[in-house]
């Protein structure tokens, strides 16, 4: 069985395709990148995706090396994510699976990043830990779904390092070039916001605007961001591996790559005893595989999605019947 999956939920169009016991064949992307100081625009992401589809899908094909009527099953992104740039993947999505009279499943994109870390890391039952720029949250399976342990009340995490990395006029995406800057800083006190098992960040990134404002340089300011943020992250990721039970944590999404952020939640797993796992980089970016990967589980497991909602923008992680956890 061979599943191709389609990503577009924010600034990637991407597309993945993967055999139905998880053999990753292709995985090609084409990433919208705003201007200078500015964040995503949805209608310009959006027609970025229109414009690349075509490509990527060729480009995916190519390197599978094997011909689009070969393809069993189409899923793609139905949510969470921007309304015009879901509507790309969707519409192209269908119009495929008409084409090659083929099922179509709708993939929740939070699930994607979830599964795609289980299938690269052989993580079993983890904890998960997942940041991006449309999310942040503390996750882990329990009576058929993912339950939400504790997540952002405001903004997502990787969103806020955007934005203060364009305030501090740095280019996209923010949090690698925070990343380079927070090496060379040292700590100054910003807001630390948990809230029983949730996190804010809006105060922080408010704080930190403002102190840049008063001639605090980038480099200190970068590594008190990552320092305030990732310790809070920490503390209720620890306290939701004492409530569960579970001996695993699984770091997936964007925000993944960040070495400070590894190194203090693989110390606090060293400390409980834990087992730590992080996703690979090419695969804790938004993409197609993880798409397809779930669309492949879902198909296994006779999981069924009705179509009565094309796109799904406001989809939660806890609401998405998982069928084929084992």
């Amino acid at each position: 069985m061979l599943v191709l999956g389609i990503e577009s939920t924010a600034h990637t169009f991407g597309i993945g395709i993967v055999t139905g016991s998880g053999k990753i064949l292709a995985n090609e992307r084409s990433v919208y990148k705003p201007t200078l100081g500015k964040g995503i625009i949805p209608k310009d992401a959006a027609e970025h995706h229109e414009n690349d589809k075509e490509m990527i899908l060729d480009k995916a094909l190519s390197k599978a090396d094997i011909p689009l009527e070969d393809i069993d099953i189409i899923a793609y992104s139905c949510g969470a994510g921007l309304p015009p740039c879901l509507l790309v993947g969707a519409n192209f999505a269908l119009d495929l699976s008409k084409k090659l009279n083929k099922p179509i499943i709708p993939v929740c994109h939070q699930i994607g990043h979830i599964e795609i870390g289980r299938l690269t890391t052989n993580a079993e039952d983890p904890v998960i830990v997942y940041l991006s720029g449309g999310n942040s949250q503390v996750i882990a399976y329990a009576e058929g779904r993912y339950r939400i342990f504790g997540e952002t009340e405001d903004i997502p995490l990787g969103n806020a390092l955007d934005v203060f990395a364009r305030g501090i006029s740095l280019p996209m995406p923010g949090g690698p070039e925070i990343e380079k800057l927070a090496k060379s800083g040292k700590y100054i006190q910003l807001p630390y916001v948990v809230k029983g098992m949730d996190l804010s960040f809006s105060g922080i990134l408010t704080a930190a605007l403002n102190k840049f404002k008063e001639n605090v340089n980038k480099e200190d300011l970068s590594f008190s961001m990552q320092e305030t943020c990732f310790a809070m992250l920490t503390e209720v990721t620890e306290r939701a591996l004492a409530h569960t039970g579970k001996s695993e944590i699984l770091l997936v999404g964007g925000v993944a790559a960040n070495k400070r952020l590894q190194e203090m939640l693989d110390r606090m797993c060293e400390e409980r005893g834990a087992k730590f796992y992080v996703v690979p980089y090419e695969y804790s970016m938004d993409n197609g595989v993880m798409i397809a990967w779930v669309g492949a589980l879902a198909h296994n497991s006779g999981w069924k999605q009705d179509l009565e909602d094309k796109i799904k923008p406001a989809w939660r992680t806890d609401q998405v019947e998982i069928t084929w956890f084992k």
